[in-house]
């Protein structure tokens, strides 16, 4: 079983708890807070106490509650300082929040964190590198199967059952399938209640594994309206184990149910998908392509998207060039699209 699942990319931090020294830009009552302008870019910070007399040009402590995704900029806090204390200065970032290994190793404390890469221990908290294993295969291959089975939208099921998940702008549908199971002797609601009450806790596991987040609507399998508040406590207890603490909101007049995972990292189909998820899948193939003749890393000639996002990655860059004992070459094409690229030998 997949406990837990989270992408940490050291050379691209989403920015989660990192605090900054920032400047107020405008404030924009009519979105109830304002733009706050960071070392790269910028973040919005709700009118919240503490920050009625905040106006243009103001430095201020803030602290990121929710990374950017969904095409907007991260969501900020204001943190309180002292009145004698001055915050004028050049725009910085002060200190990083935690990353998502030392956030999974405090989650499990007696986890062995195990690795193909000696030098993954660089990049660890020194509480941490007492904790590594090396192994020729970090991830098992069946695990690997489950990972590989996150990037997909079909969910397989117990008792016969599947669910097809979809990520909007707006919400997160789920639709749940009785797809092979069978009423057997039962009749066909009860044996849909049944099926649909085996399969919630695993589905529910998805939205941790996938970090949906937002709202979420679930269509359970083939029961009348009546019936599917009945679930309501084996979706609460389900949600229940969620360390982001989601919540049941209800059933909708069509009888979906309504549920808020609360956003803060980015969910994995963003992670998945844009210009940094393509380059980094360049650099693996440039890896790969080291096993061959002439045994050399190729060229890799990429879009402009792909190009920028490697050049903000030293971390990726490094790591490949440790194991190929070279630097990859780099060479943007604007005749490409953004997030294209392709590799060539001399």
């Amino acid at each position: 079983m997949l406990l837990d699942y989270v992408l940490w990319r050291p050379g691209m931090p989403d920015g989660v708890s990192d605090l900054h020294r920032g400047r107020v830009d405008t404030v924009v009552p009519a979105l109830g807070g304002m733009f706050v302008v960071l070392e790269s870019g910028s973040g919005f910070l709700p009118l919240r106490d503490g920050t009625a007399t905040l106006s243009q040009g103001d430095h201020v402590l803030v602290r990121v509650s929710r990374s950017a995704q969904g095409g907007k900029g991260p969501r900020l806090v204001l943190v309180p300082h002292p009145a004698d204390q001055k915050l004028a200065g050049p725009v910085a970032l002060l200190t990083r929040g935690p990353d998502p290994l030392a956030s999974l190793a405090d989650t499990y404390p007696d986890a062995t964190i195990t690795t193909d890469d000696p030098s993954l221990a660089s990049l660890l908290a020194p509480a941490l590198r007492h904790r590594i294993r090396l192994a020729d295969e970090a991830i098992p291959a069946e695990i690997e199967t489950l990972i590989d089975a996150l990037s997909g939208p079909e969910v397989t099921l117990p008792g016969g059952m599947r669910a097809s998940i979809y990520a909007t702008p707006a919400l997160v549908a789920i639709d749940m399938d009785t797809g092979s199971a069978s009423a057997g002797r039962q009749t066909k609601q009860t044996a849909q209640f049944a099926a649909n009450r085996l399969a919630i806790p695993p589905l529910l596991h998805q939205l941790r594994l996938r970090n949906l987040s937002g709202a979420i609507l679930i269509d359970l399998a083939g029961l009348a309206s009546r019936k599917r508040a009945a679930l309501r406590p084996d979706i609460e207890a389900a949600l229940a184990l969620d360390p982001l603490q989601p919540r049941l909101l209800g059933f909708t007049a069509l009888g979906l149910a309504e549920i808020l995972r609360p956003r803060i990292h980015p969910p994995l189909h963003e992670l998945l998908s844009g210009a940094h998820a393509a380059g980094l899948a360049a650099l693996r193939e440039a890896g790969r392509h080291m096993a061959n003749p002439p045994h050399r890393l190729p060229r890799l000639v990429a879009g402009l998207g792909v190009a920028t996002a490697l050049e903000r990655d030293g971390v990726a860059r490094e790591a490949l060039a440790r194991r190929a004992g070279q630097p990859i070459s780099i060479r943007v094409d604007p005749s490409l699209p953004s997030l294209a690229w392709k590799l060539e030998h001399d």
